[in-house]
């Protein structure tokens, strides 16, 4: 199943040349291409995810949904889509957990979810657990879809990723995929899947700035669909 349709990875990174090549060759070899999207690195992190036999490509404008973007740019054709982190805190080589279920056709969307599976102790910082718990709980009560995480590592058809004419360009790439999925009723699915203290810093939850600009911006992005939603059911004079 998996040798007739095209799977292909996206990996944004920032100065991670220390973790890319291991990111890059724990992904399994039935994958058709992994496309490392390089957001403003002054590291080795183009030169050792090129060495691993990833594609790189240049995303200057900074922000996770930006260079999510570009990547895909070179995956405009594939019927599955993984996105993974490139600090090494996901274990790729768990990719067929997430991919499996939609070459099944038992699902359109598969996020991994962090608090299913095991966590390293510190893996998660409080601020990012309740984030993901007030986001998830509040997808909940709106749209009647329940989640446990806005976790990175996720799969999605093709097909339905280009349906749903993803837009944000920072902090808001992994809500407003699960938001629009909710809204659209689409066939989700959650995974248990291990995740580990990552390699290097964090550029969002590990600073004070970062994150109070990402719990803004998935809040924001959360109460501006629903506004939306409500105006949509309003009925027409």
């Amino acid at each position: 199943m998996r040798g007739q349709q095209r799977i292909g990875v996206v990996i944004p990174a920032l100065n991670e040349e220390r973790a890319i090549g291991k990111v890059v060759a724990a992904i399994p070899d039935w994958v058709d291409l992994i496309v490392v999207a390089d957001n403003g690195s002054n590291d080795r992190t183009m030169a050792v995810a090129k060495a691993a036999g990833a594609r790189v490509v240049q995303e200057p404008e900074r922000g996770y949904g930006a260079a999510c973007l570009r990547a895909l740019a070179e995956l405009h054709d594939f019927d599955v889509i993984v996105f993974v982190d490139g600090d090494f805190a996901d274990d790729p080589s768990e990719m067929p957990l997430l991919v499996d279920p939609i070459l099944a056709g038992e699902a359109d969307l598969v996020i991994g979810s962090r608090r299913l599976g095991e966590a390293e102790r510190g893996a998660l910082t409080p601020q990012q657990m309740f984030g993901n718990w007030l986001a998830c709980h509040l997808i909940a009560l709106i749209w009647g879809v329940r989640f446990t995480d806005l976790g990175p590592f996720r799969a999605i058809s093709g097909p339905t990723l280009r349906a749903l004419e993803m837009r944000d360009r920072n902090y808001g790439w992994t809500v407003e995929m699960q938001i629009k999925a909710a809204r659209d009723k689409l066939k989700v699915r959650e995974v248990p899947v291990s995740y580990r203290r990552r390699i290097g810093t964090s550029k969002v939850s590990g600073t004070l700035k970062g994150t109070v600009l990402a719990g803004v911006k998935i809040l924001g992005l959360i109460g501006l669909f629903a506004l939306k939603e409500r105006l949509n059911r309003r009925p027409k004079s």
